[in-house]
C-alpha cells in the first residue's frame, strides 16, 4: 500500500526500491529488538505485565539508537553502518559510573562512548541476506501443557 499515487512522479522502480529499504529496515530493527536486546522470549504471565516489558525493550531501544544518533556525526553520518550491539555493550560498561560520577567525568565518559560508537563500524555487506532458521534447539523434554503446580502433584504421586 502506498499514498504515492502520482506515476509520473514516482515510477514503479522508485517504489519498488523504496519498499526494499523499508523493509529492510523494519527486519532489522524487529531482529534488533529480539535478539540484541533480548526480546525472544517474554516471560510475563499478565497482559499488564507483558505491555510493560514491551515498553521497557522499547524504551532502551530508543536509547541506543539517540546515542547511535548522537555518534552518527562522528562516524561521517554512517547510520547503517553503526552497530546497536556495541553501542549497548558501551553503554552497558560505563552505566554505573555514569549513574554515580561527577559532572565531569559524566561529560568524559559520555564522550569516550561516542567516538567508541562511532570507531566500531560494521563492515559492508552489500546484498547480505540472512536464512529464516530456528536457532533454539527443542529440548529433548515434552512440552508444559498443565500449570506447574498440577505436575508437580503428579511427581509426588
Amino acid at each position: 500500500m502506498t499514498t504515492l499515487l502520482d506515476a509520473e512522479r514516482h515510477s514503479a522502480r522508485q517504489l519498488t526500491q523504496l519498499y526494499g529499504w523499508r523493509w529492510q529496515a523494519a527486519e532489522i530493527n524487529l531482529r534488533h529488538l529480539k535478539t540484541t536486546l533480548a526480546m525472544e522470549m517474554l516471560t510475563a504471565k499478565s497482559p499488564e505485565m507483558v505491555r510493560k516489558d514491551l515498553w521497557a525493550h522499547l524504551l532502551g531501544y530508543n536509547l541506543l539508537r539517540s546515542l547511535m544518533e548522537h555518534a552518527a556525526p562522528l562516524a561521517d553520518y554512517q547510520r547503517a553502518r553503526l552497530s546497536l550491539q556495541g553501542a549497548r555493550q558501551g553503554f552497558r560498561t560505563i552505566l554505573s559510573t555514569l549513574a554515580l560520577g561527577a559532572r565531569t567525568v559524566r561529560n568524559a565518559l559520555f564522550s569516550d562512548l561516542l567516538n567508541e560508537i562511532a570507531t566500531d563500524l560494521l563492515p559492508v555487506r552489500p546484498r547480505r541476506q540472512e536464512p529464516r532458521v530456528v536457532k533454539r534447539r527443542p529440548k529433548p523434554f515434552p512440552r508444559m501443557r498443565q500449570p506447574r503446580a498440577v505436575l508437580k502433584a503428579q511427581l509426588a504421586v
